[in-house]
């Protein structure tokens, strides 16, 4: 196997190589001496007293136990410290300990746990001109990225990028029995085949702790492996779907596919070199969603030819074009960097970005127009501000334009703005909300269970092709469609019981009874559910769904 991984992999660069070692050191594990473990375990105990438990009061408890002779500890050390002392006796284990100690919760309090790789640097089909070029990277990535510099770190190697990254969220307190894989760098349809095919089953590899020879054998393993693939995330261009690459999408478990709109204003497409046009878009997504993908769109305001105004009249049309809605978005003003085309607009006075005021009236003005069916998973791009040569340089808009929105009574009504998050829910606190749209070949349901101040614990997505539409994949022919099935509220390991968390309460399973009898009352003879390689498991114990094909799939004349 080693031979097929050697052309894939790439050596990082010497001065890589020296920040890896640094890295390690910095990281080291720290031990405590022989005597310590009480003046440990009643740090543990003060540290669960301070709620929220806040860096600051954090480093000032660390400090008064490190005068009394503790080493100074991370929160990674501490958690690691404390769960080796509970199996070796010194205490009965108290998952409240790790959750409280947990850093960064957002990660996992969306109920998965997110890891994220990069492919190789590799040629990009696009020739976007706000796009930056690091030779070090794929297509649009920085090398000085926090997730760039693990991959470089690792060589660009999938296994190894996904074994760190669990080890590195496990020892932060993140449970990571429930993965979704983002898989990031450039085009992911413009690269071989066979090298998507390695990546994915490499990854697979990483997390069964087990090799295998073929990508199926690995999906097999991990359908029921203790760390499972919930989720899988490519990102690509509109111009490169089509029905092979929807049937290739499906071999490999894709789930969920990142495309840039980045305008439907065909006069800046053209500007900006985008190389397709916005029917190409419309497209992409109507096969995209016929075949069951969750569609993740990427919207960029301030493009070369853009106003401010053109961009809020520009953003209404993602939701007024029946052929784009899609679920998911990322909402990113273009950031001029010295790599990119767009510089050099720049320079001649041709391009000027958007001031930190516009931008965040932009921002608010376009929050208000999401609909209570789309994520909006970021905004603003996540790149090193010394990267940036004019305009905006705050990774917080995001909060600034939200702050103000609170001050002017307004509010953004996108699912990530309403998840419950770490708030403890009953059954009895959430009541079903179905809300209906129309796309130019499907009928959609979002169905969610809310709580009486609008906090969302659980929603599916129900698609229903029109019947008078032709069906690109034939075998779904008269099938309704669940697109997705998520559950918010911290993740928990497979098999841990809800102690209040929305997880684990029978939301998903009421929601997924309910599509079905949906879908049975508007006349499907089968429903299919595009199922994540680790997902299958479940909806063929509780829901008698079975693989049939490259989806899973139930007989509605058999009931719900």
């Amino acid at each position: 196997m080693s031979s097929k991984r050697t052309p894939n992999i790439l050596i990082p660069p010497d001065e890589v190589q020296v920040q890896v070692a640094e890295w390690q050191s910095r990281n080291a594990p720290v031990l405590l001496e022989a005597g310590q473990e009480p003046m440990f375990l009643e740090l543990v105990t003060a540290l669960l007293k301070k709620r929220p438990l806040t860096s600051k009061k954090y480093q000032h408890t660390m400090r008064t136990y490190a005068r009394r002779g503790l080493p100074w500890l991370s929160k990674s050390n501490v958690i690691r410290l404390y769960e080796e002392l509970c199996e070796a006796g010194w205490a009965e284990f108290d998952p409240e300990v790790r959750t409280h100690l947990q850093m960064k919760p957002i990660r996992s309090q969306a109920g998965v746990t997110v890891v994220t790789v990069l492919t190789k640097p590799y040629p990009c089909p696009g020739k976007c001109i706000f796009c930056p070029t690091d030779v070090r990277m794929p297509k649009s990535y920085l090398h000085d990225e926090p997730g760039a510099q693990r991959a470089e770190r690792h060589g660009f190697d999938p296994y190894a990028q996904t074994a760190a990254r669990i080890r590195a969220l496990e020892q932060i307190g993140h449970p990571a029995e429930k993965i979704e894989l983002l898989i990031l760098g450039g085009t992911w349809s413009s690269y071989r085949r066979d090298y998507q095919e390695w990546f994915v089953k490499r990854c697979l590899d990483a997390m069964n702790e087990e090799d295998s020879e073929t990508l199926v054998e690995a999906q097999q393993k991990n359908a029921v492996g203790p760390r499972r693939n919930v989720g899988l995330v490519v990102e690509t261009r509109q111009d490169h779907v089509d029905v092979d690459e929807l049937r290739w999408l499906r071999y490999l478990g894709v789930t969920k596919v990142q495309v840039g709109i980045q305008s439907l204003d065909e006069r800046v497409l053209v500007l900006n070199n985008r190389g397709h046009d916005v029917q190409s878009t419309r497209d992409a997504f109507r096969l995209l969603r016929l075949a069951g993908f969750k569609i993740h769109g990427h919207w960029m305001a301030n493009l070369l030819g853009a106003t401010s105004e053109s961009d809020v009249e520009d953003f209404s049309r993602i939701w007024s074009d029946e052929a784009i809605r899609p679920d998911e978005l990322k909402l990113y003003p273009c950031m001029l960097v010295e790599n990119a085309e767009l510089y050099d607009y720049w320079q001649r006075g041709e391009y000027q970005p958007y001031d930190e005021e516009t931008l965040t009236e932009l921002l608010i003005a376009c929050k208000v127009q999401v609909p209570r069916y789309v994520r909006l998973n970021r905004v603003i791009r996540d790149f090193p501000t010394t990267n940036v040569v004019a305009g905006n340089k705050k990774a917080n808009l995001r909060q600034i334009a939200l702050n103000q929105m609170a001050e002017r009574g307004l509010q953004c009504n996108c699912i990530r703005c309403r998840e419950v998050r770490r708030h403890k829910v009953q059954r009895e606190d959430v009541q079903l909300r179905i809300e209906t749209y129309e796309t130019d070949a499907t009928t959609e349901h979002f169905l969610s269970f809310e709580t009486n101040d609008d906090k969302l614990a659980g929603f599916l997505r129900l698609s229903l092709p029109h019947k008078d539409v032709p069906h690109p994949l034939p075998e779904l022919e008269n099938h309704a469609m669940i697109r997705e099935v998520h559950v918010y509220g911290p993740a928990l390991n497979l098999g841990e019981d809800s102690s209040g968390e929305a997880q684990h309460m029978g939301l998903g399973s009421e929601l997924i009874h309910k599509a079905k009898e949906m879908a049975r009352d508007a006349g499907y003879g089968k429903i299919a559910v595009i199922s994540a390689i680790g997902t299958r498991e479940y909806y063929a114990k509780y829901h008698n769904f079975q693989m049939d094909g490259l989806y899973m799939t139930a007989d509605l004349s058999e009931g719900v």
